[in-house]
């Protein structure tokens, strides 16, 4: 089965592209997130995930970031919202769209999102963010089951990919800095 998998970032795509070849389906990965700021943790996500689609000989689909037209069709009146709060599944809806569209566009098979392997992300959410999007062709994978975060967090620190302390949006820049400021 040919799979677009939607990629936050090297770090989470790394236990998802290793189980989606393992499967045996061919895997294109692609970098959607124009949730991401500044742009330089963009491209600094960007060239993680460049390593690791070479590690893996699997072509990346670079989708230029308009970070202007999410925050004005995904953040806006909802600046104040919590990390994990009614603003995400909002991003999540924006980037399983784009998801969506470039996988007709590359004659794929299905779709699915990094975002699942993340114990900070609720797959029951994404899971009906996406089936809402495209109910025959996105995959329900919960690629943190079976040890899925610790995995991703092995084989990407093997590869020497930057992990990042936050989500990636202002708002949870923001969220991580009041965070690390207070200890926790």
């Amino acid at each position: 089965m040919k799979i677009l998998l939607h990629a936050c970032c090297g770090v989470c795509a790394a236990h998802c592209v290793d189980l989606l070849l393992a499967r045996g389906d061919e895997v294109l990965l692609f970098y959607s997130n124009a949730n991401i700021y500044p742009h330089e943790e963009f491209l600094r996500r960007l060239e993680g995930l460049e390593t690791l689609a070479a590690h893996y000989n699997v072509p990346l689909i670079v989708d230029a970031p308009d970070h202007a037209d999410w925050r004005e069709r995904v953040a806006r009146g909802f600046e104040t919202e919590p990390e994990r709060g009614a603003r995400c599944p909002r991003c999540f809806r924006y980037s399983l769209l784009r998801a969506a569209a470039a996988m007709r566009e590359h004659a794929c098979d299905g779709f699915t999102t990094t975002l699942t392997v993340s114990r900070y992300k609720p797959s029951k959410v994404i899971f009906e963010v996406g089936k809402s999007i495209d109910p025959e062709h996105f995959l329900e994978i919960d690629f943190k089951k079976k040890d899925g975060f610790k995995h991703t967090m092995e084989l990407s620190a093997a590869l020497g990919i930057y992990r990042q302390c936050y989500c990636g949006c202002e708002f949870s820049l923001a969220a991580a800095t009041r965070a690390a400021r207070n200890g926790g």
